[in-house]
């Protein structure tokens, strides 16, 4: 796979707590030169960079990240902000702790709430795997489908693990046939992108992508 191709389903990504504006523009100039498929940054950022790089880049950012427990309505809200501003997709993490405890329900329609507000725009939910049991990732799978969510992502980047093709797999026999994927957390290296694409993902959180493959472009 040619390094262009990877690229074009990687979103290139910063969200750690120290980011600064200057860092957010290198990252921003460089998912430009690079063609990724988006940037994802902190919401803060998200009307800066729409007022610096307009058209040019298309941006994503999180919601209710990277816990997810924060209330529905305070996700709402956050979304809302998120989208007036300019983001054109959203990566919102889901409760954990009520998936684990069985409230499905809870889980389904605050996914359904912020589609709702999405709209045409993309909605990736996270669902932070590596805290997360095999019955409980086919319950999330569920509670992605029945949301009307685009995407199913598995990891936030700072939780205990990130993705793992097991879980991609996992994923495929259980999502609804209009949720595509998204790896993301401890993807490294091109063969690692490359075995998450060849498993079904259409995109991939890799912060470090361009630095592998920029050498090839």
């Amino acid at each position: 796979m040619k390094a262009a191709e990877i690229l074009a389903h990687v979103d290139h990504t910063l969200l750690k707590q120290t980011a600064t504006w200057a860092d957010i523009q290198r990252i921003c100039d460089e998912a430009v030169t690079y063609h990724t498929a988006t940037v994802m940054v902190p919401s803060a950022y998200v009307p800066r960079i729409v007022a610096k790089y307009g058209d040019a880049l298309k941006v994503a950012t999180v919601v209710g990240f990277p816990n997810g427990n924060c209330n529905t309505a305070a996700k709402i809200a956050e979304t809302a902000q998120a989208l007036a501003d300019g983001a054109e997709e959203i990566d919102m993490v889901i409760n954990i702790g009520m998936l684990k405890a069985g409230e499905t329900d809870y889980v389904t329609k605050e996914i359904r709430a912020l589609k709702k507000l999405c709209g045409a725009r993309v909605l990736k939910v996270i669902v932070e795997t590596c805290f997360l049991t095999e019955e409980e990732m086919i319950a999330a799978c569920h509670c992605v489908t029945e949301g009307g969510a685009d995407f199913i992502k598995t990891s936030t980047g700072f939780g205990s693990a990130g993705a793992k093709l097991s879980d991609i797999e996992l994923f495929k026999k259980h999502i609804g046939p209009n949720v595509q994927m998204k790896a993301a957390g401890g993807i490294h290296t091109r063969e690692e992108m490359e075995a998450f694409l060849a498993a079904g993902c259409t995109r991939l959180g890799a912060s470090a992508a361009v630095k592998v493959l920029k050498d090839e472009i």
